[in-house]
């Protein structure tokens, strides 16, 4: 065992779906998480109990393609070999894509310049049974042109008190460098950019928007949701099945790659 601990980041790529979301359940150990099953892979490997920080807490059944973690380990494994180990002792639905030694003061949390989301609707006259864990299906016909158009109306600094039903503090302004909807073939994509998100704001703007898409709202009045700054104003909110958490960016490049 080493003197002192190795700082290690974890690119994870994960199916949420049979997981109560990344974060431990307070007094509900027995629901499944990310992050206990990490925590458990790592003991399994090193012998070591020990808590991982995440870059974002996604919900329960959120996807992800590029989380980022950290934690300190006393191992004296390879991150080579770490992140093999790992990858044996995971369940087949999570992952470790990438991993890196850090600098202590490296905080993946406290550094993250954004954070990158996408939701995924397939906007089919048919079920797909392939991707019924990764999208949302809505059958009737979406006006992606419409719901772009809406989308705009998002981005800059805005407070998005409307789009949270959950308000965990007073600060509900947020600033948005990237809201678009784009179709191809019979996917639909909304891409979020930001640096933090308010609770249920992706899938609360996911649900407007697709009224917007379906001809039961239009852009001026998802215009007045953001103007009303009224909690709960949004949605219907879309299923947690379709959402992503694709990308962490950071302010400083991480450290030494496996």
């Amino acid at each position: 065992m080493k003197v002192n601990p190795t700082k290690v980041a974890l690119k994870l790529e994960y199916d949420g779906t049979n997981y109560f979301g990344f974060q431990l359940q307070a007094n509900k150990i027995e629901q499944p998480t990310i992050q206990g099953e990490l925590e458990k892979a790592i003991k399994n490997l090193t012998g070591e109990e020990l808590r991982v920080l995440a870059a974002s807490r996604t919900d329960t059944g959120v996807h992800a393609k590029g989380q980022v973690v950290s934690f300190r380990t006393y191992s004296s494994l390879s991150i080579n070999t770490l992140m093999n180990g790992l990858n044996h002792f995971l369940p087949e639905d999570i992952a470790v894509k990438e991993a890196y030694i850090i600098p202590d003061t490296f905080n993946v949390r406290r550094d993250v310049l954004n954070r990158e989301y996408s939701y995924f609707i397939l906007n089919s006259d048919t079920r797909s049974p392939l991707r019924r864990n990764c999208t949302y299906h809505v059958k009737p016909h979406l006006d992606a042109e419409k719901m772009n158009q809406a989308s705009q109306a998002l981005l800059g600094e805005h407070d998005l008190a409307s789009f949270t039903s959950n308000l965990v503090d007073c600060k509900t302004t947020r600033n948005i460098t990237r809201s678009d909807v784009k179709r191809t073939n019979e996917i639909i994509t909304y891409n979020m950019t930001s640096h933090s998100f308010l609770p249920h704001q992706i899938r609360n703007t996911v649900g407007t928007l697709i009224q917007v898409g379906l001809g039961k709202m239009n852009v001026n009045d998802f215009c007045d949701i953001i103007k009303a700054k009224k909690s709960g104003l949004a949605g219907p909110r879309a299923p947690a099945c379709g959402l992503f958490l694709m990308h962490v960016n950071y302010t400083k490049p991480f450290g030494e790659k496996n």
